[in-house]
């Protein structure tokens, strides 16, 4: 399954508005606000690499208040415990 980390830079006091708007996407598994660089880092799946990138596109990039992001597709069946 298609899965990508989207790392966000946002307003400066819009984190937790941006949160509860990305927990809205059905396809977020998982969102934090985090320190550092970024403000918010998300995990999105799907069941097909077209609509990962029509959500990050269309559904997270276009959140008012989002100033940049930087999206990290996994490369799939690396990193899996085995043991």
């Amino acid at each position: 399954m298609p899965t990508a980390y989207v790392l966000i830079n946002c307003d400066l006091g819009s984190e937790s508005e941006i949160i509860r708007k990305i927990k809205e996407v059905p396809e977020v598994v998982e969102v934090n606000g985090v320190f550092g660089v970024y403000d918010i880092i998300v995990r999105v799946s799907s069941d097909n690499m077209d609509k990962l990138r029509e959500i990050i596109t269309w559904r997270i990039r276009k959140i008012d208040k989002v100033r940049s992001t930087l999206t990290m597709i996994v490369i799939e069946g690396q990193g899996k415990k085995d043991f």
